[in-house]
């Protein structure tokens, strides 16, 4: 890519919601920058993907926990050389399990993950985006942190959490033109949730009144929103895509 060519980094992008948000941005414009922690050539099918349509794309190994190669990733991939756009924080685990019986590194590894990771790299991405006076920042949330979910007591938090870092950073970054919003999927159809069990799966769907389940790109597509000129006025705000699940 050239230098200073202006991207969205997506972490996470190598499947599911995180690999929608990529392919439906660069479908926007942007040049992508997703990163994986494990599987490789899920990652560059991505790249190769959007390569084939006309985008621009480049996969990186990122684990988001690790504080330290963020700050790396950002420092070395990003800074003087592109014009960070937008930040998409979508890495996640589960790690699901009664509170009774959970563990502690259960816990803590979802919480390093999905919340100490979208602040890692929120830091990191905003020491760039404050200079540039200019970035949209998008988090990607759950429903399971707005109302909390049985079994779920660690990503519940995690996702809880990761909505208060929205509203408080986005009231740090707004004077430097930076808006900070969050997206909360509902029950939607990925490799994460095709694993529960038929009865739990229509459970859910007699609590969703459009009586049907979310996809990828219906998440993808409200994160696209955020991340445009159209939502320039908004920020610190969470837009829940559950098909009416809680409203």
């Amino acid at each position: 890519m050239d230098e200073l060519t202006s991207v969205a980094v997506v972490t996470g992008g190598s499947r599911g919601i995180g690999r929608a948000i990529a392919e439906t941005l660069a479908e926007r414009g942007f040049s992508l920058y997703l990163t994986y922690v494990s599987k490789p050539a899920s990652a560059e099918a991505v790249v190769e993907a959007i390569r084939e349509k006309g985008g621009q794309a480049a996969a990186f190994s990122l684990d988001v926990s690790d504080t330290a190669a963020v700050a790396e990733f950002f420092r070395t991939r990003i800074k003087d050389k592109a014009r960070l756009a937008v930040l998409v924080n979508n890495a996640g685990i589960t790690r699901d399990g009664l509170l009774l019986r959970m563990k502690d590194e259960d816990f803590d590894a979802v919480l390093d993950t999905n919340l100490k990771g979208a602040f890692a790299c929120t830091r990191e991405a905003a020491k760039i985006m404050t200079r540039q006076r200019f970035g949209r920042i998008v988090n990607i949330a759950s429903v399971s942190g707005e109302t909390g979910a049985a079994g779920q007591a660690n990503y519940s938090a995690a996702k809880a959490g990761i909505i208060g870092l929205t509203k408080a950073a986005a009231k740090e970054l707004a004077a430097r033109n930076i808006t900070v919003n969050a997206v909360a999927p509902g029950f939607i159809r990925t490799d994460m949730t095709s694993g529960l069990s038929d009865r739990i799966q229509a459970e859910y769907l007699n609590l969703i009144p459009l009586r049907r389940y979310g996809t990828p790109q219906d998440v993808a597509e409200a994160a696209a929103f955020l991340a445009s000129d159209a939502a320039a006025y908004i920020t610190g705000q969470v837009l829940t895509v559950d098909g009416g699940m809680y409203c």
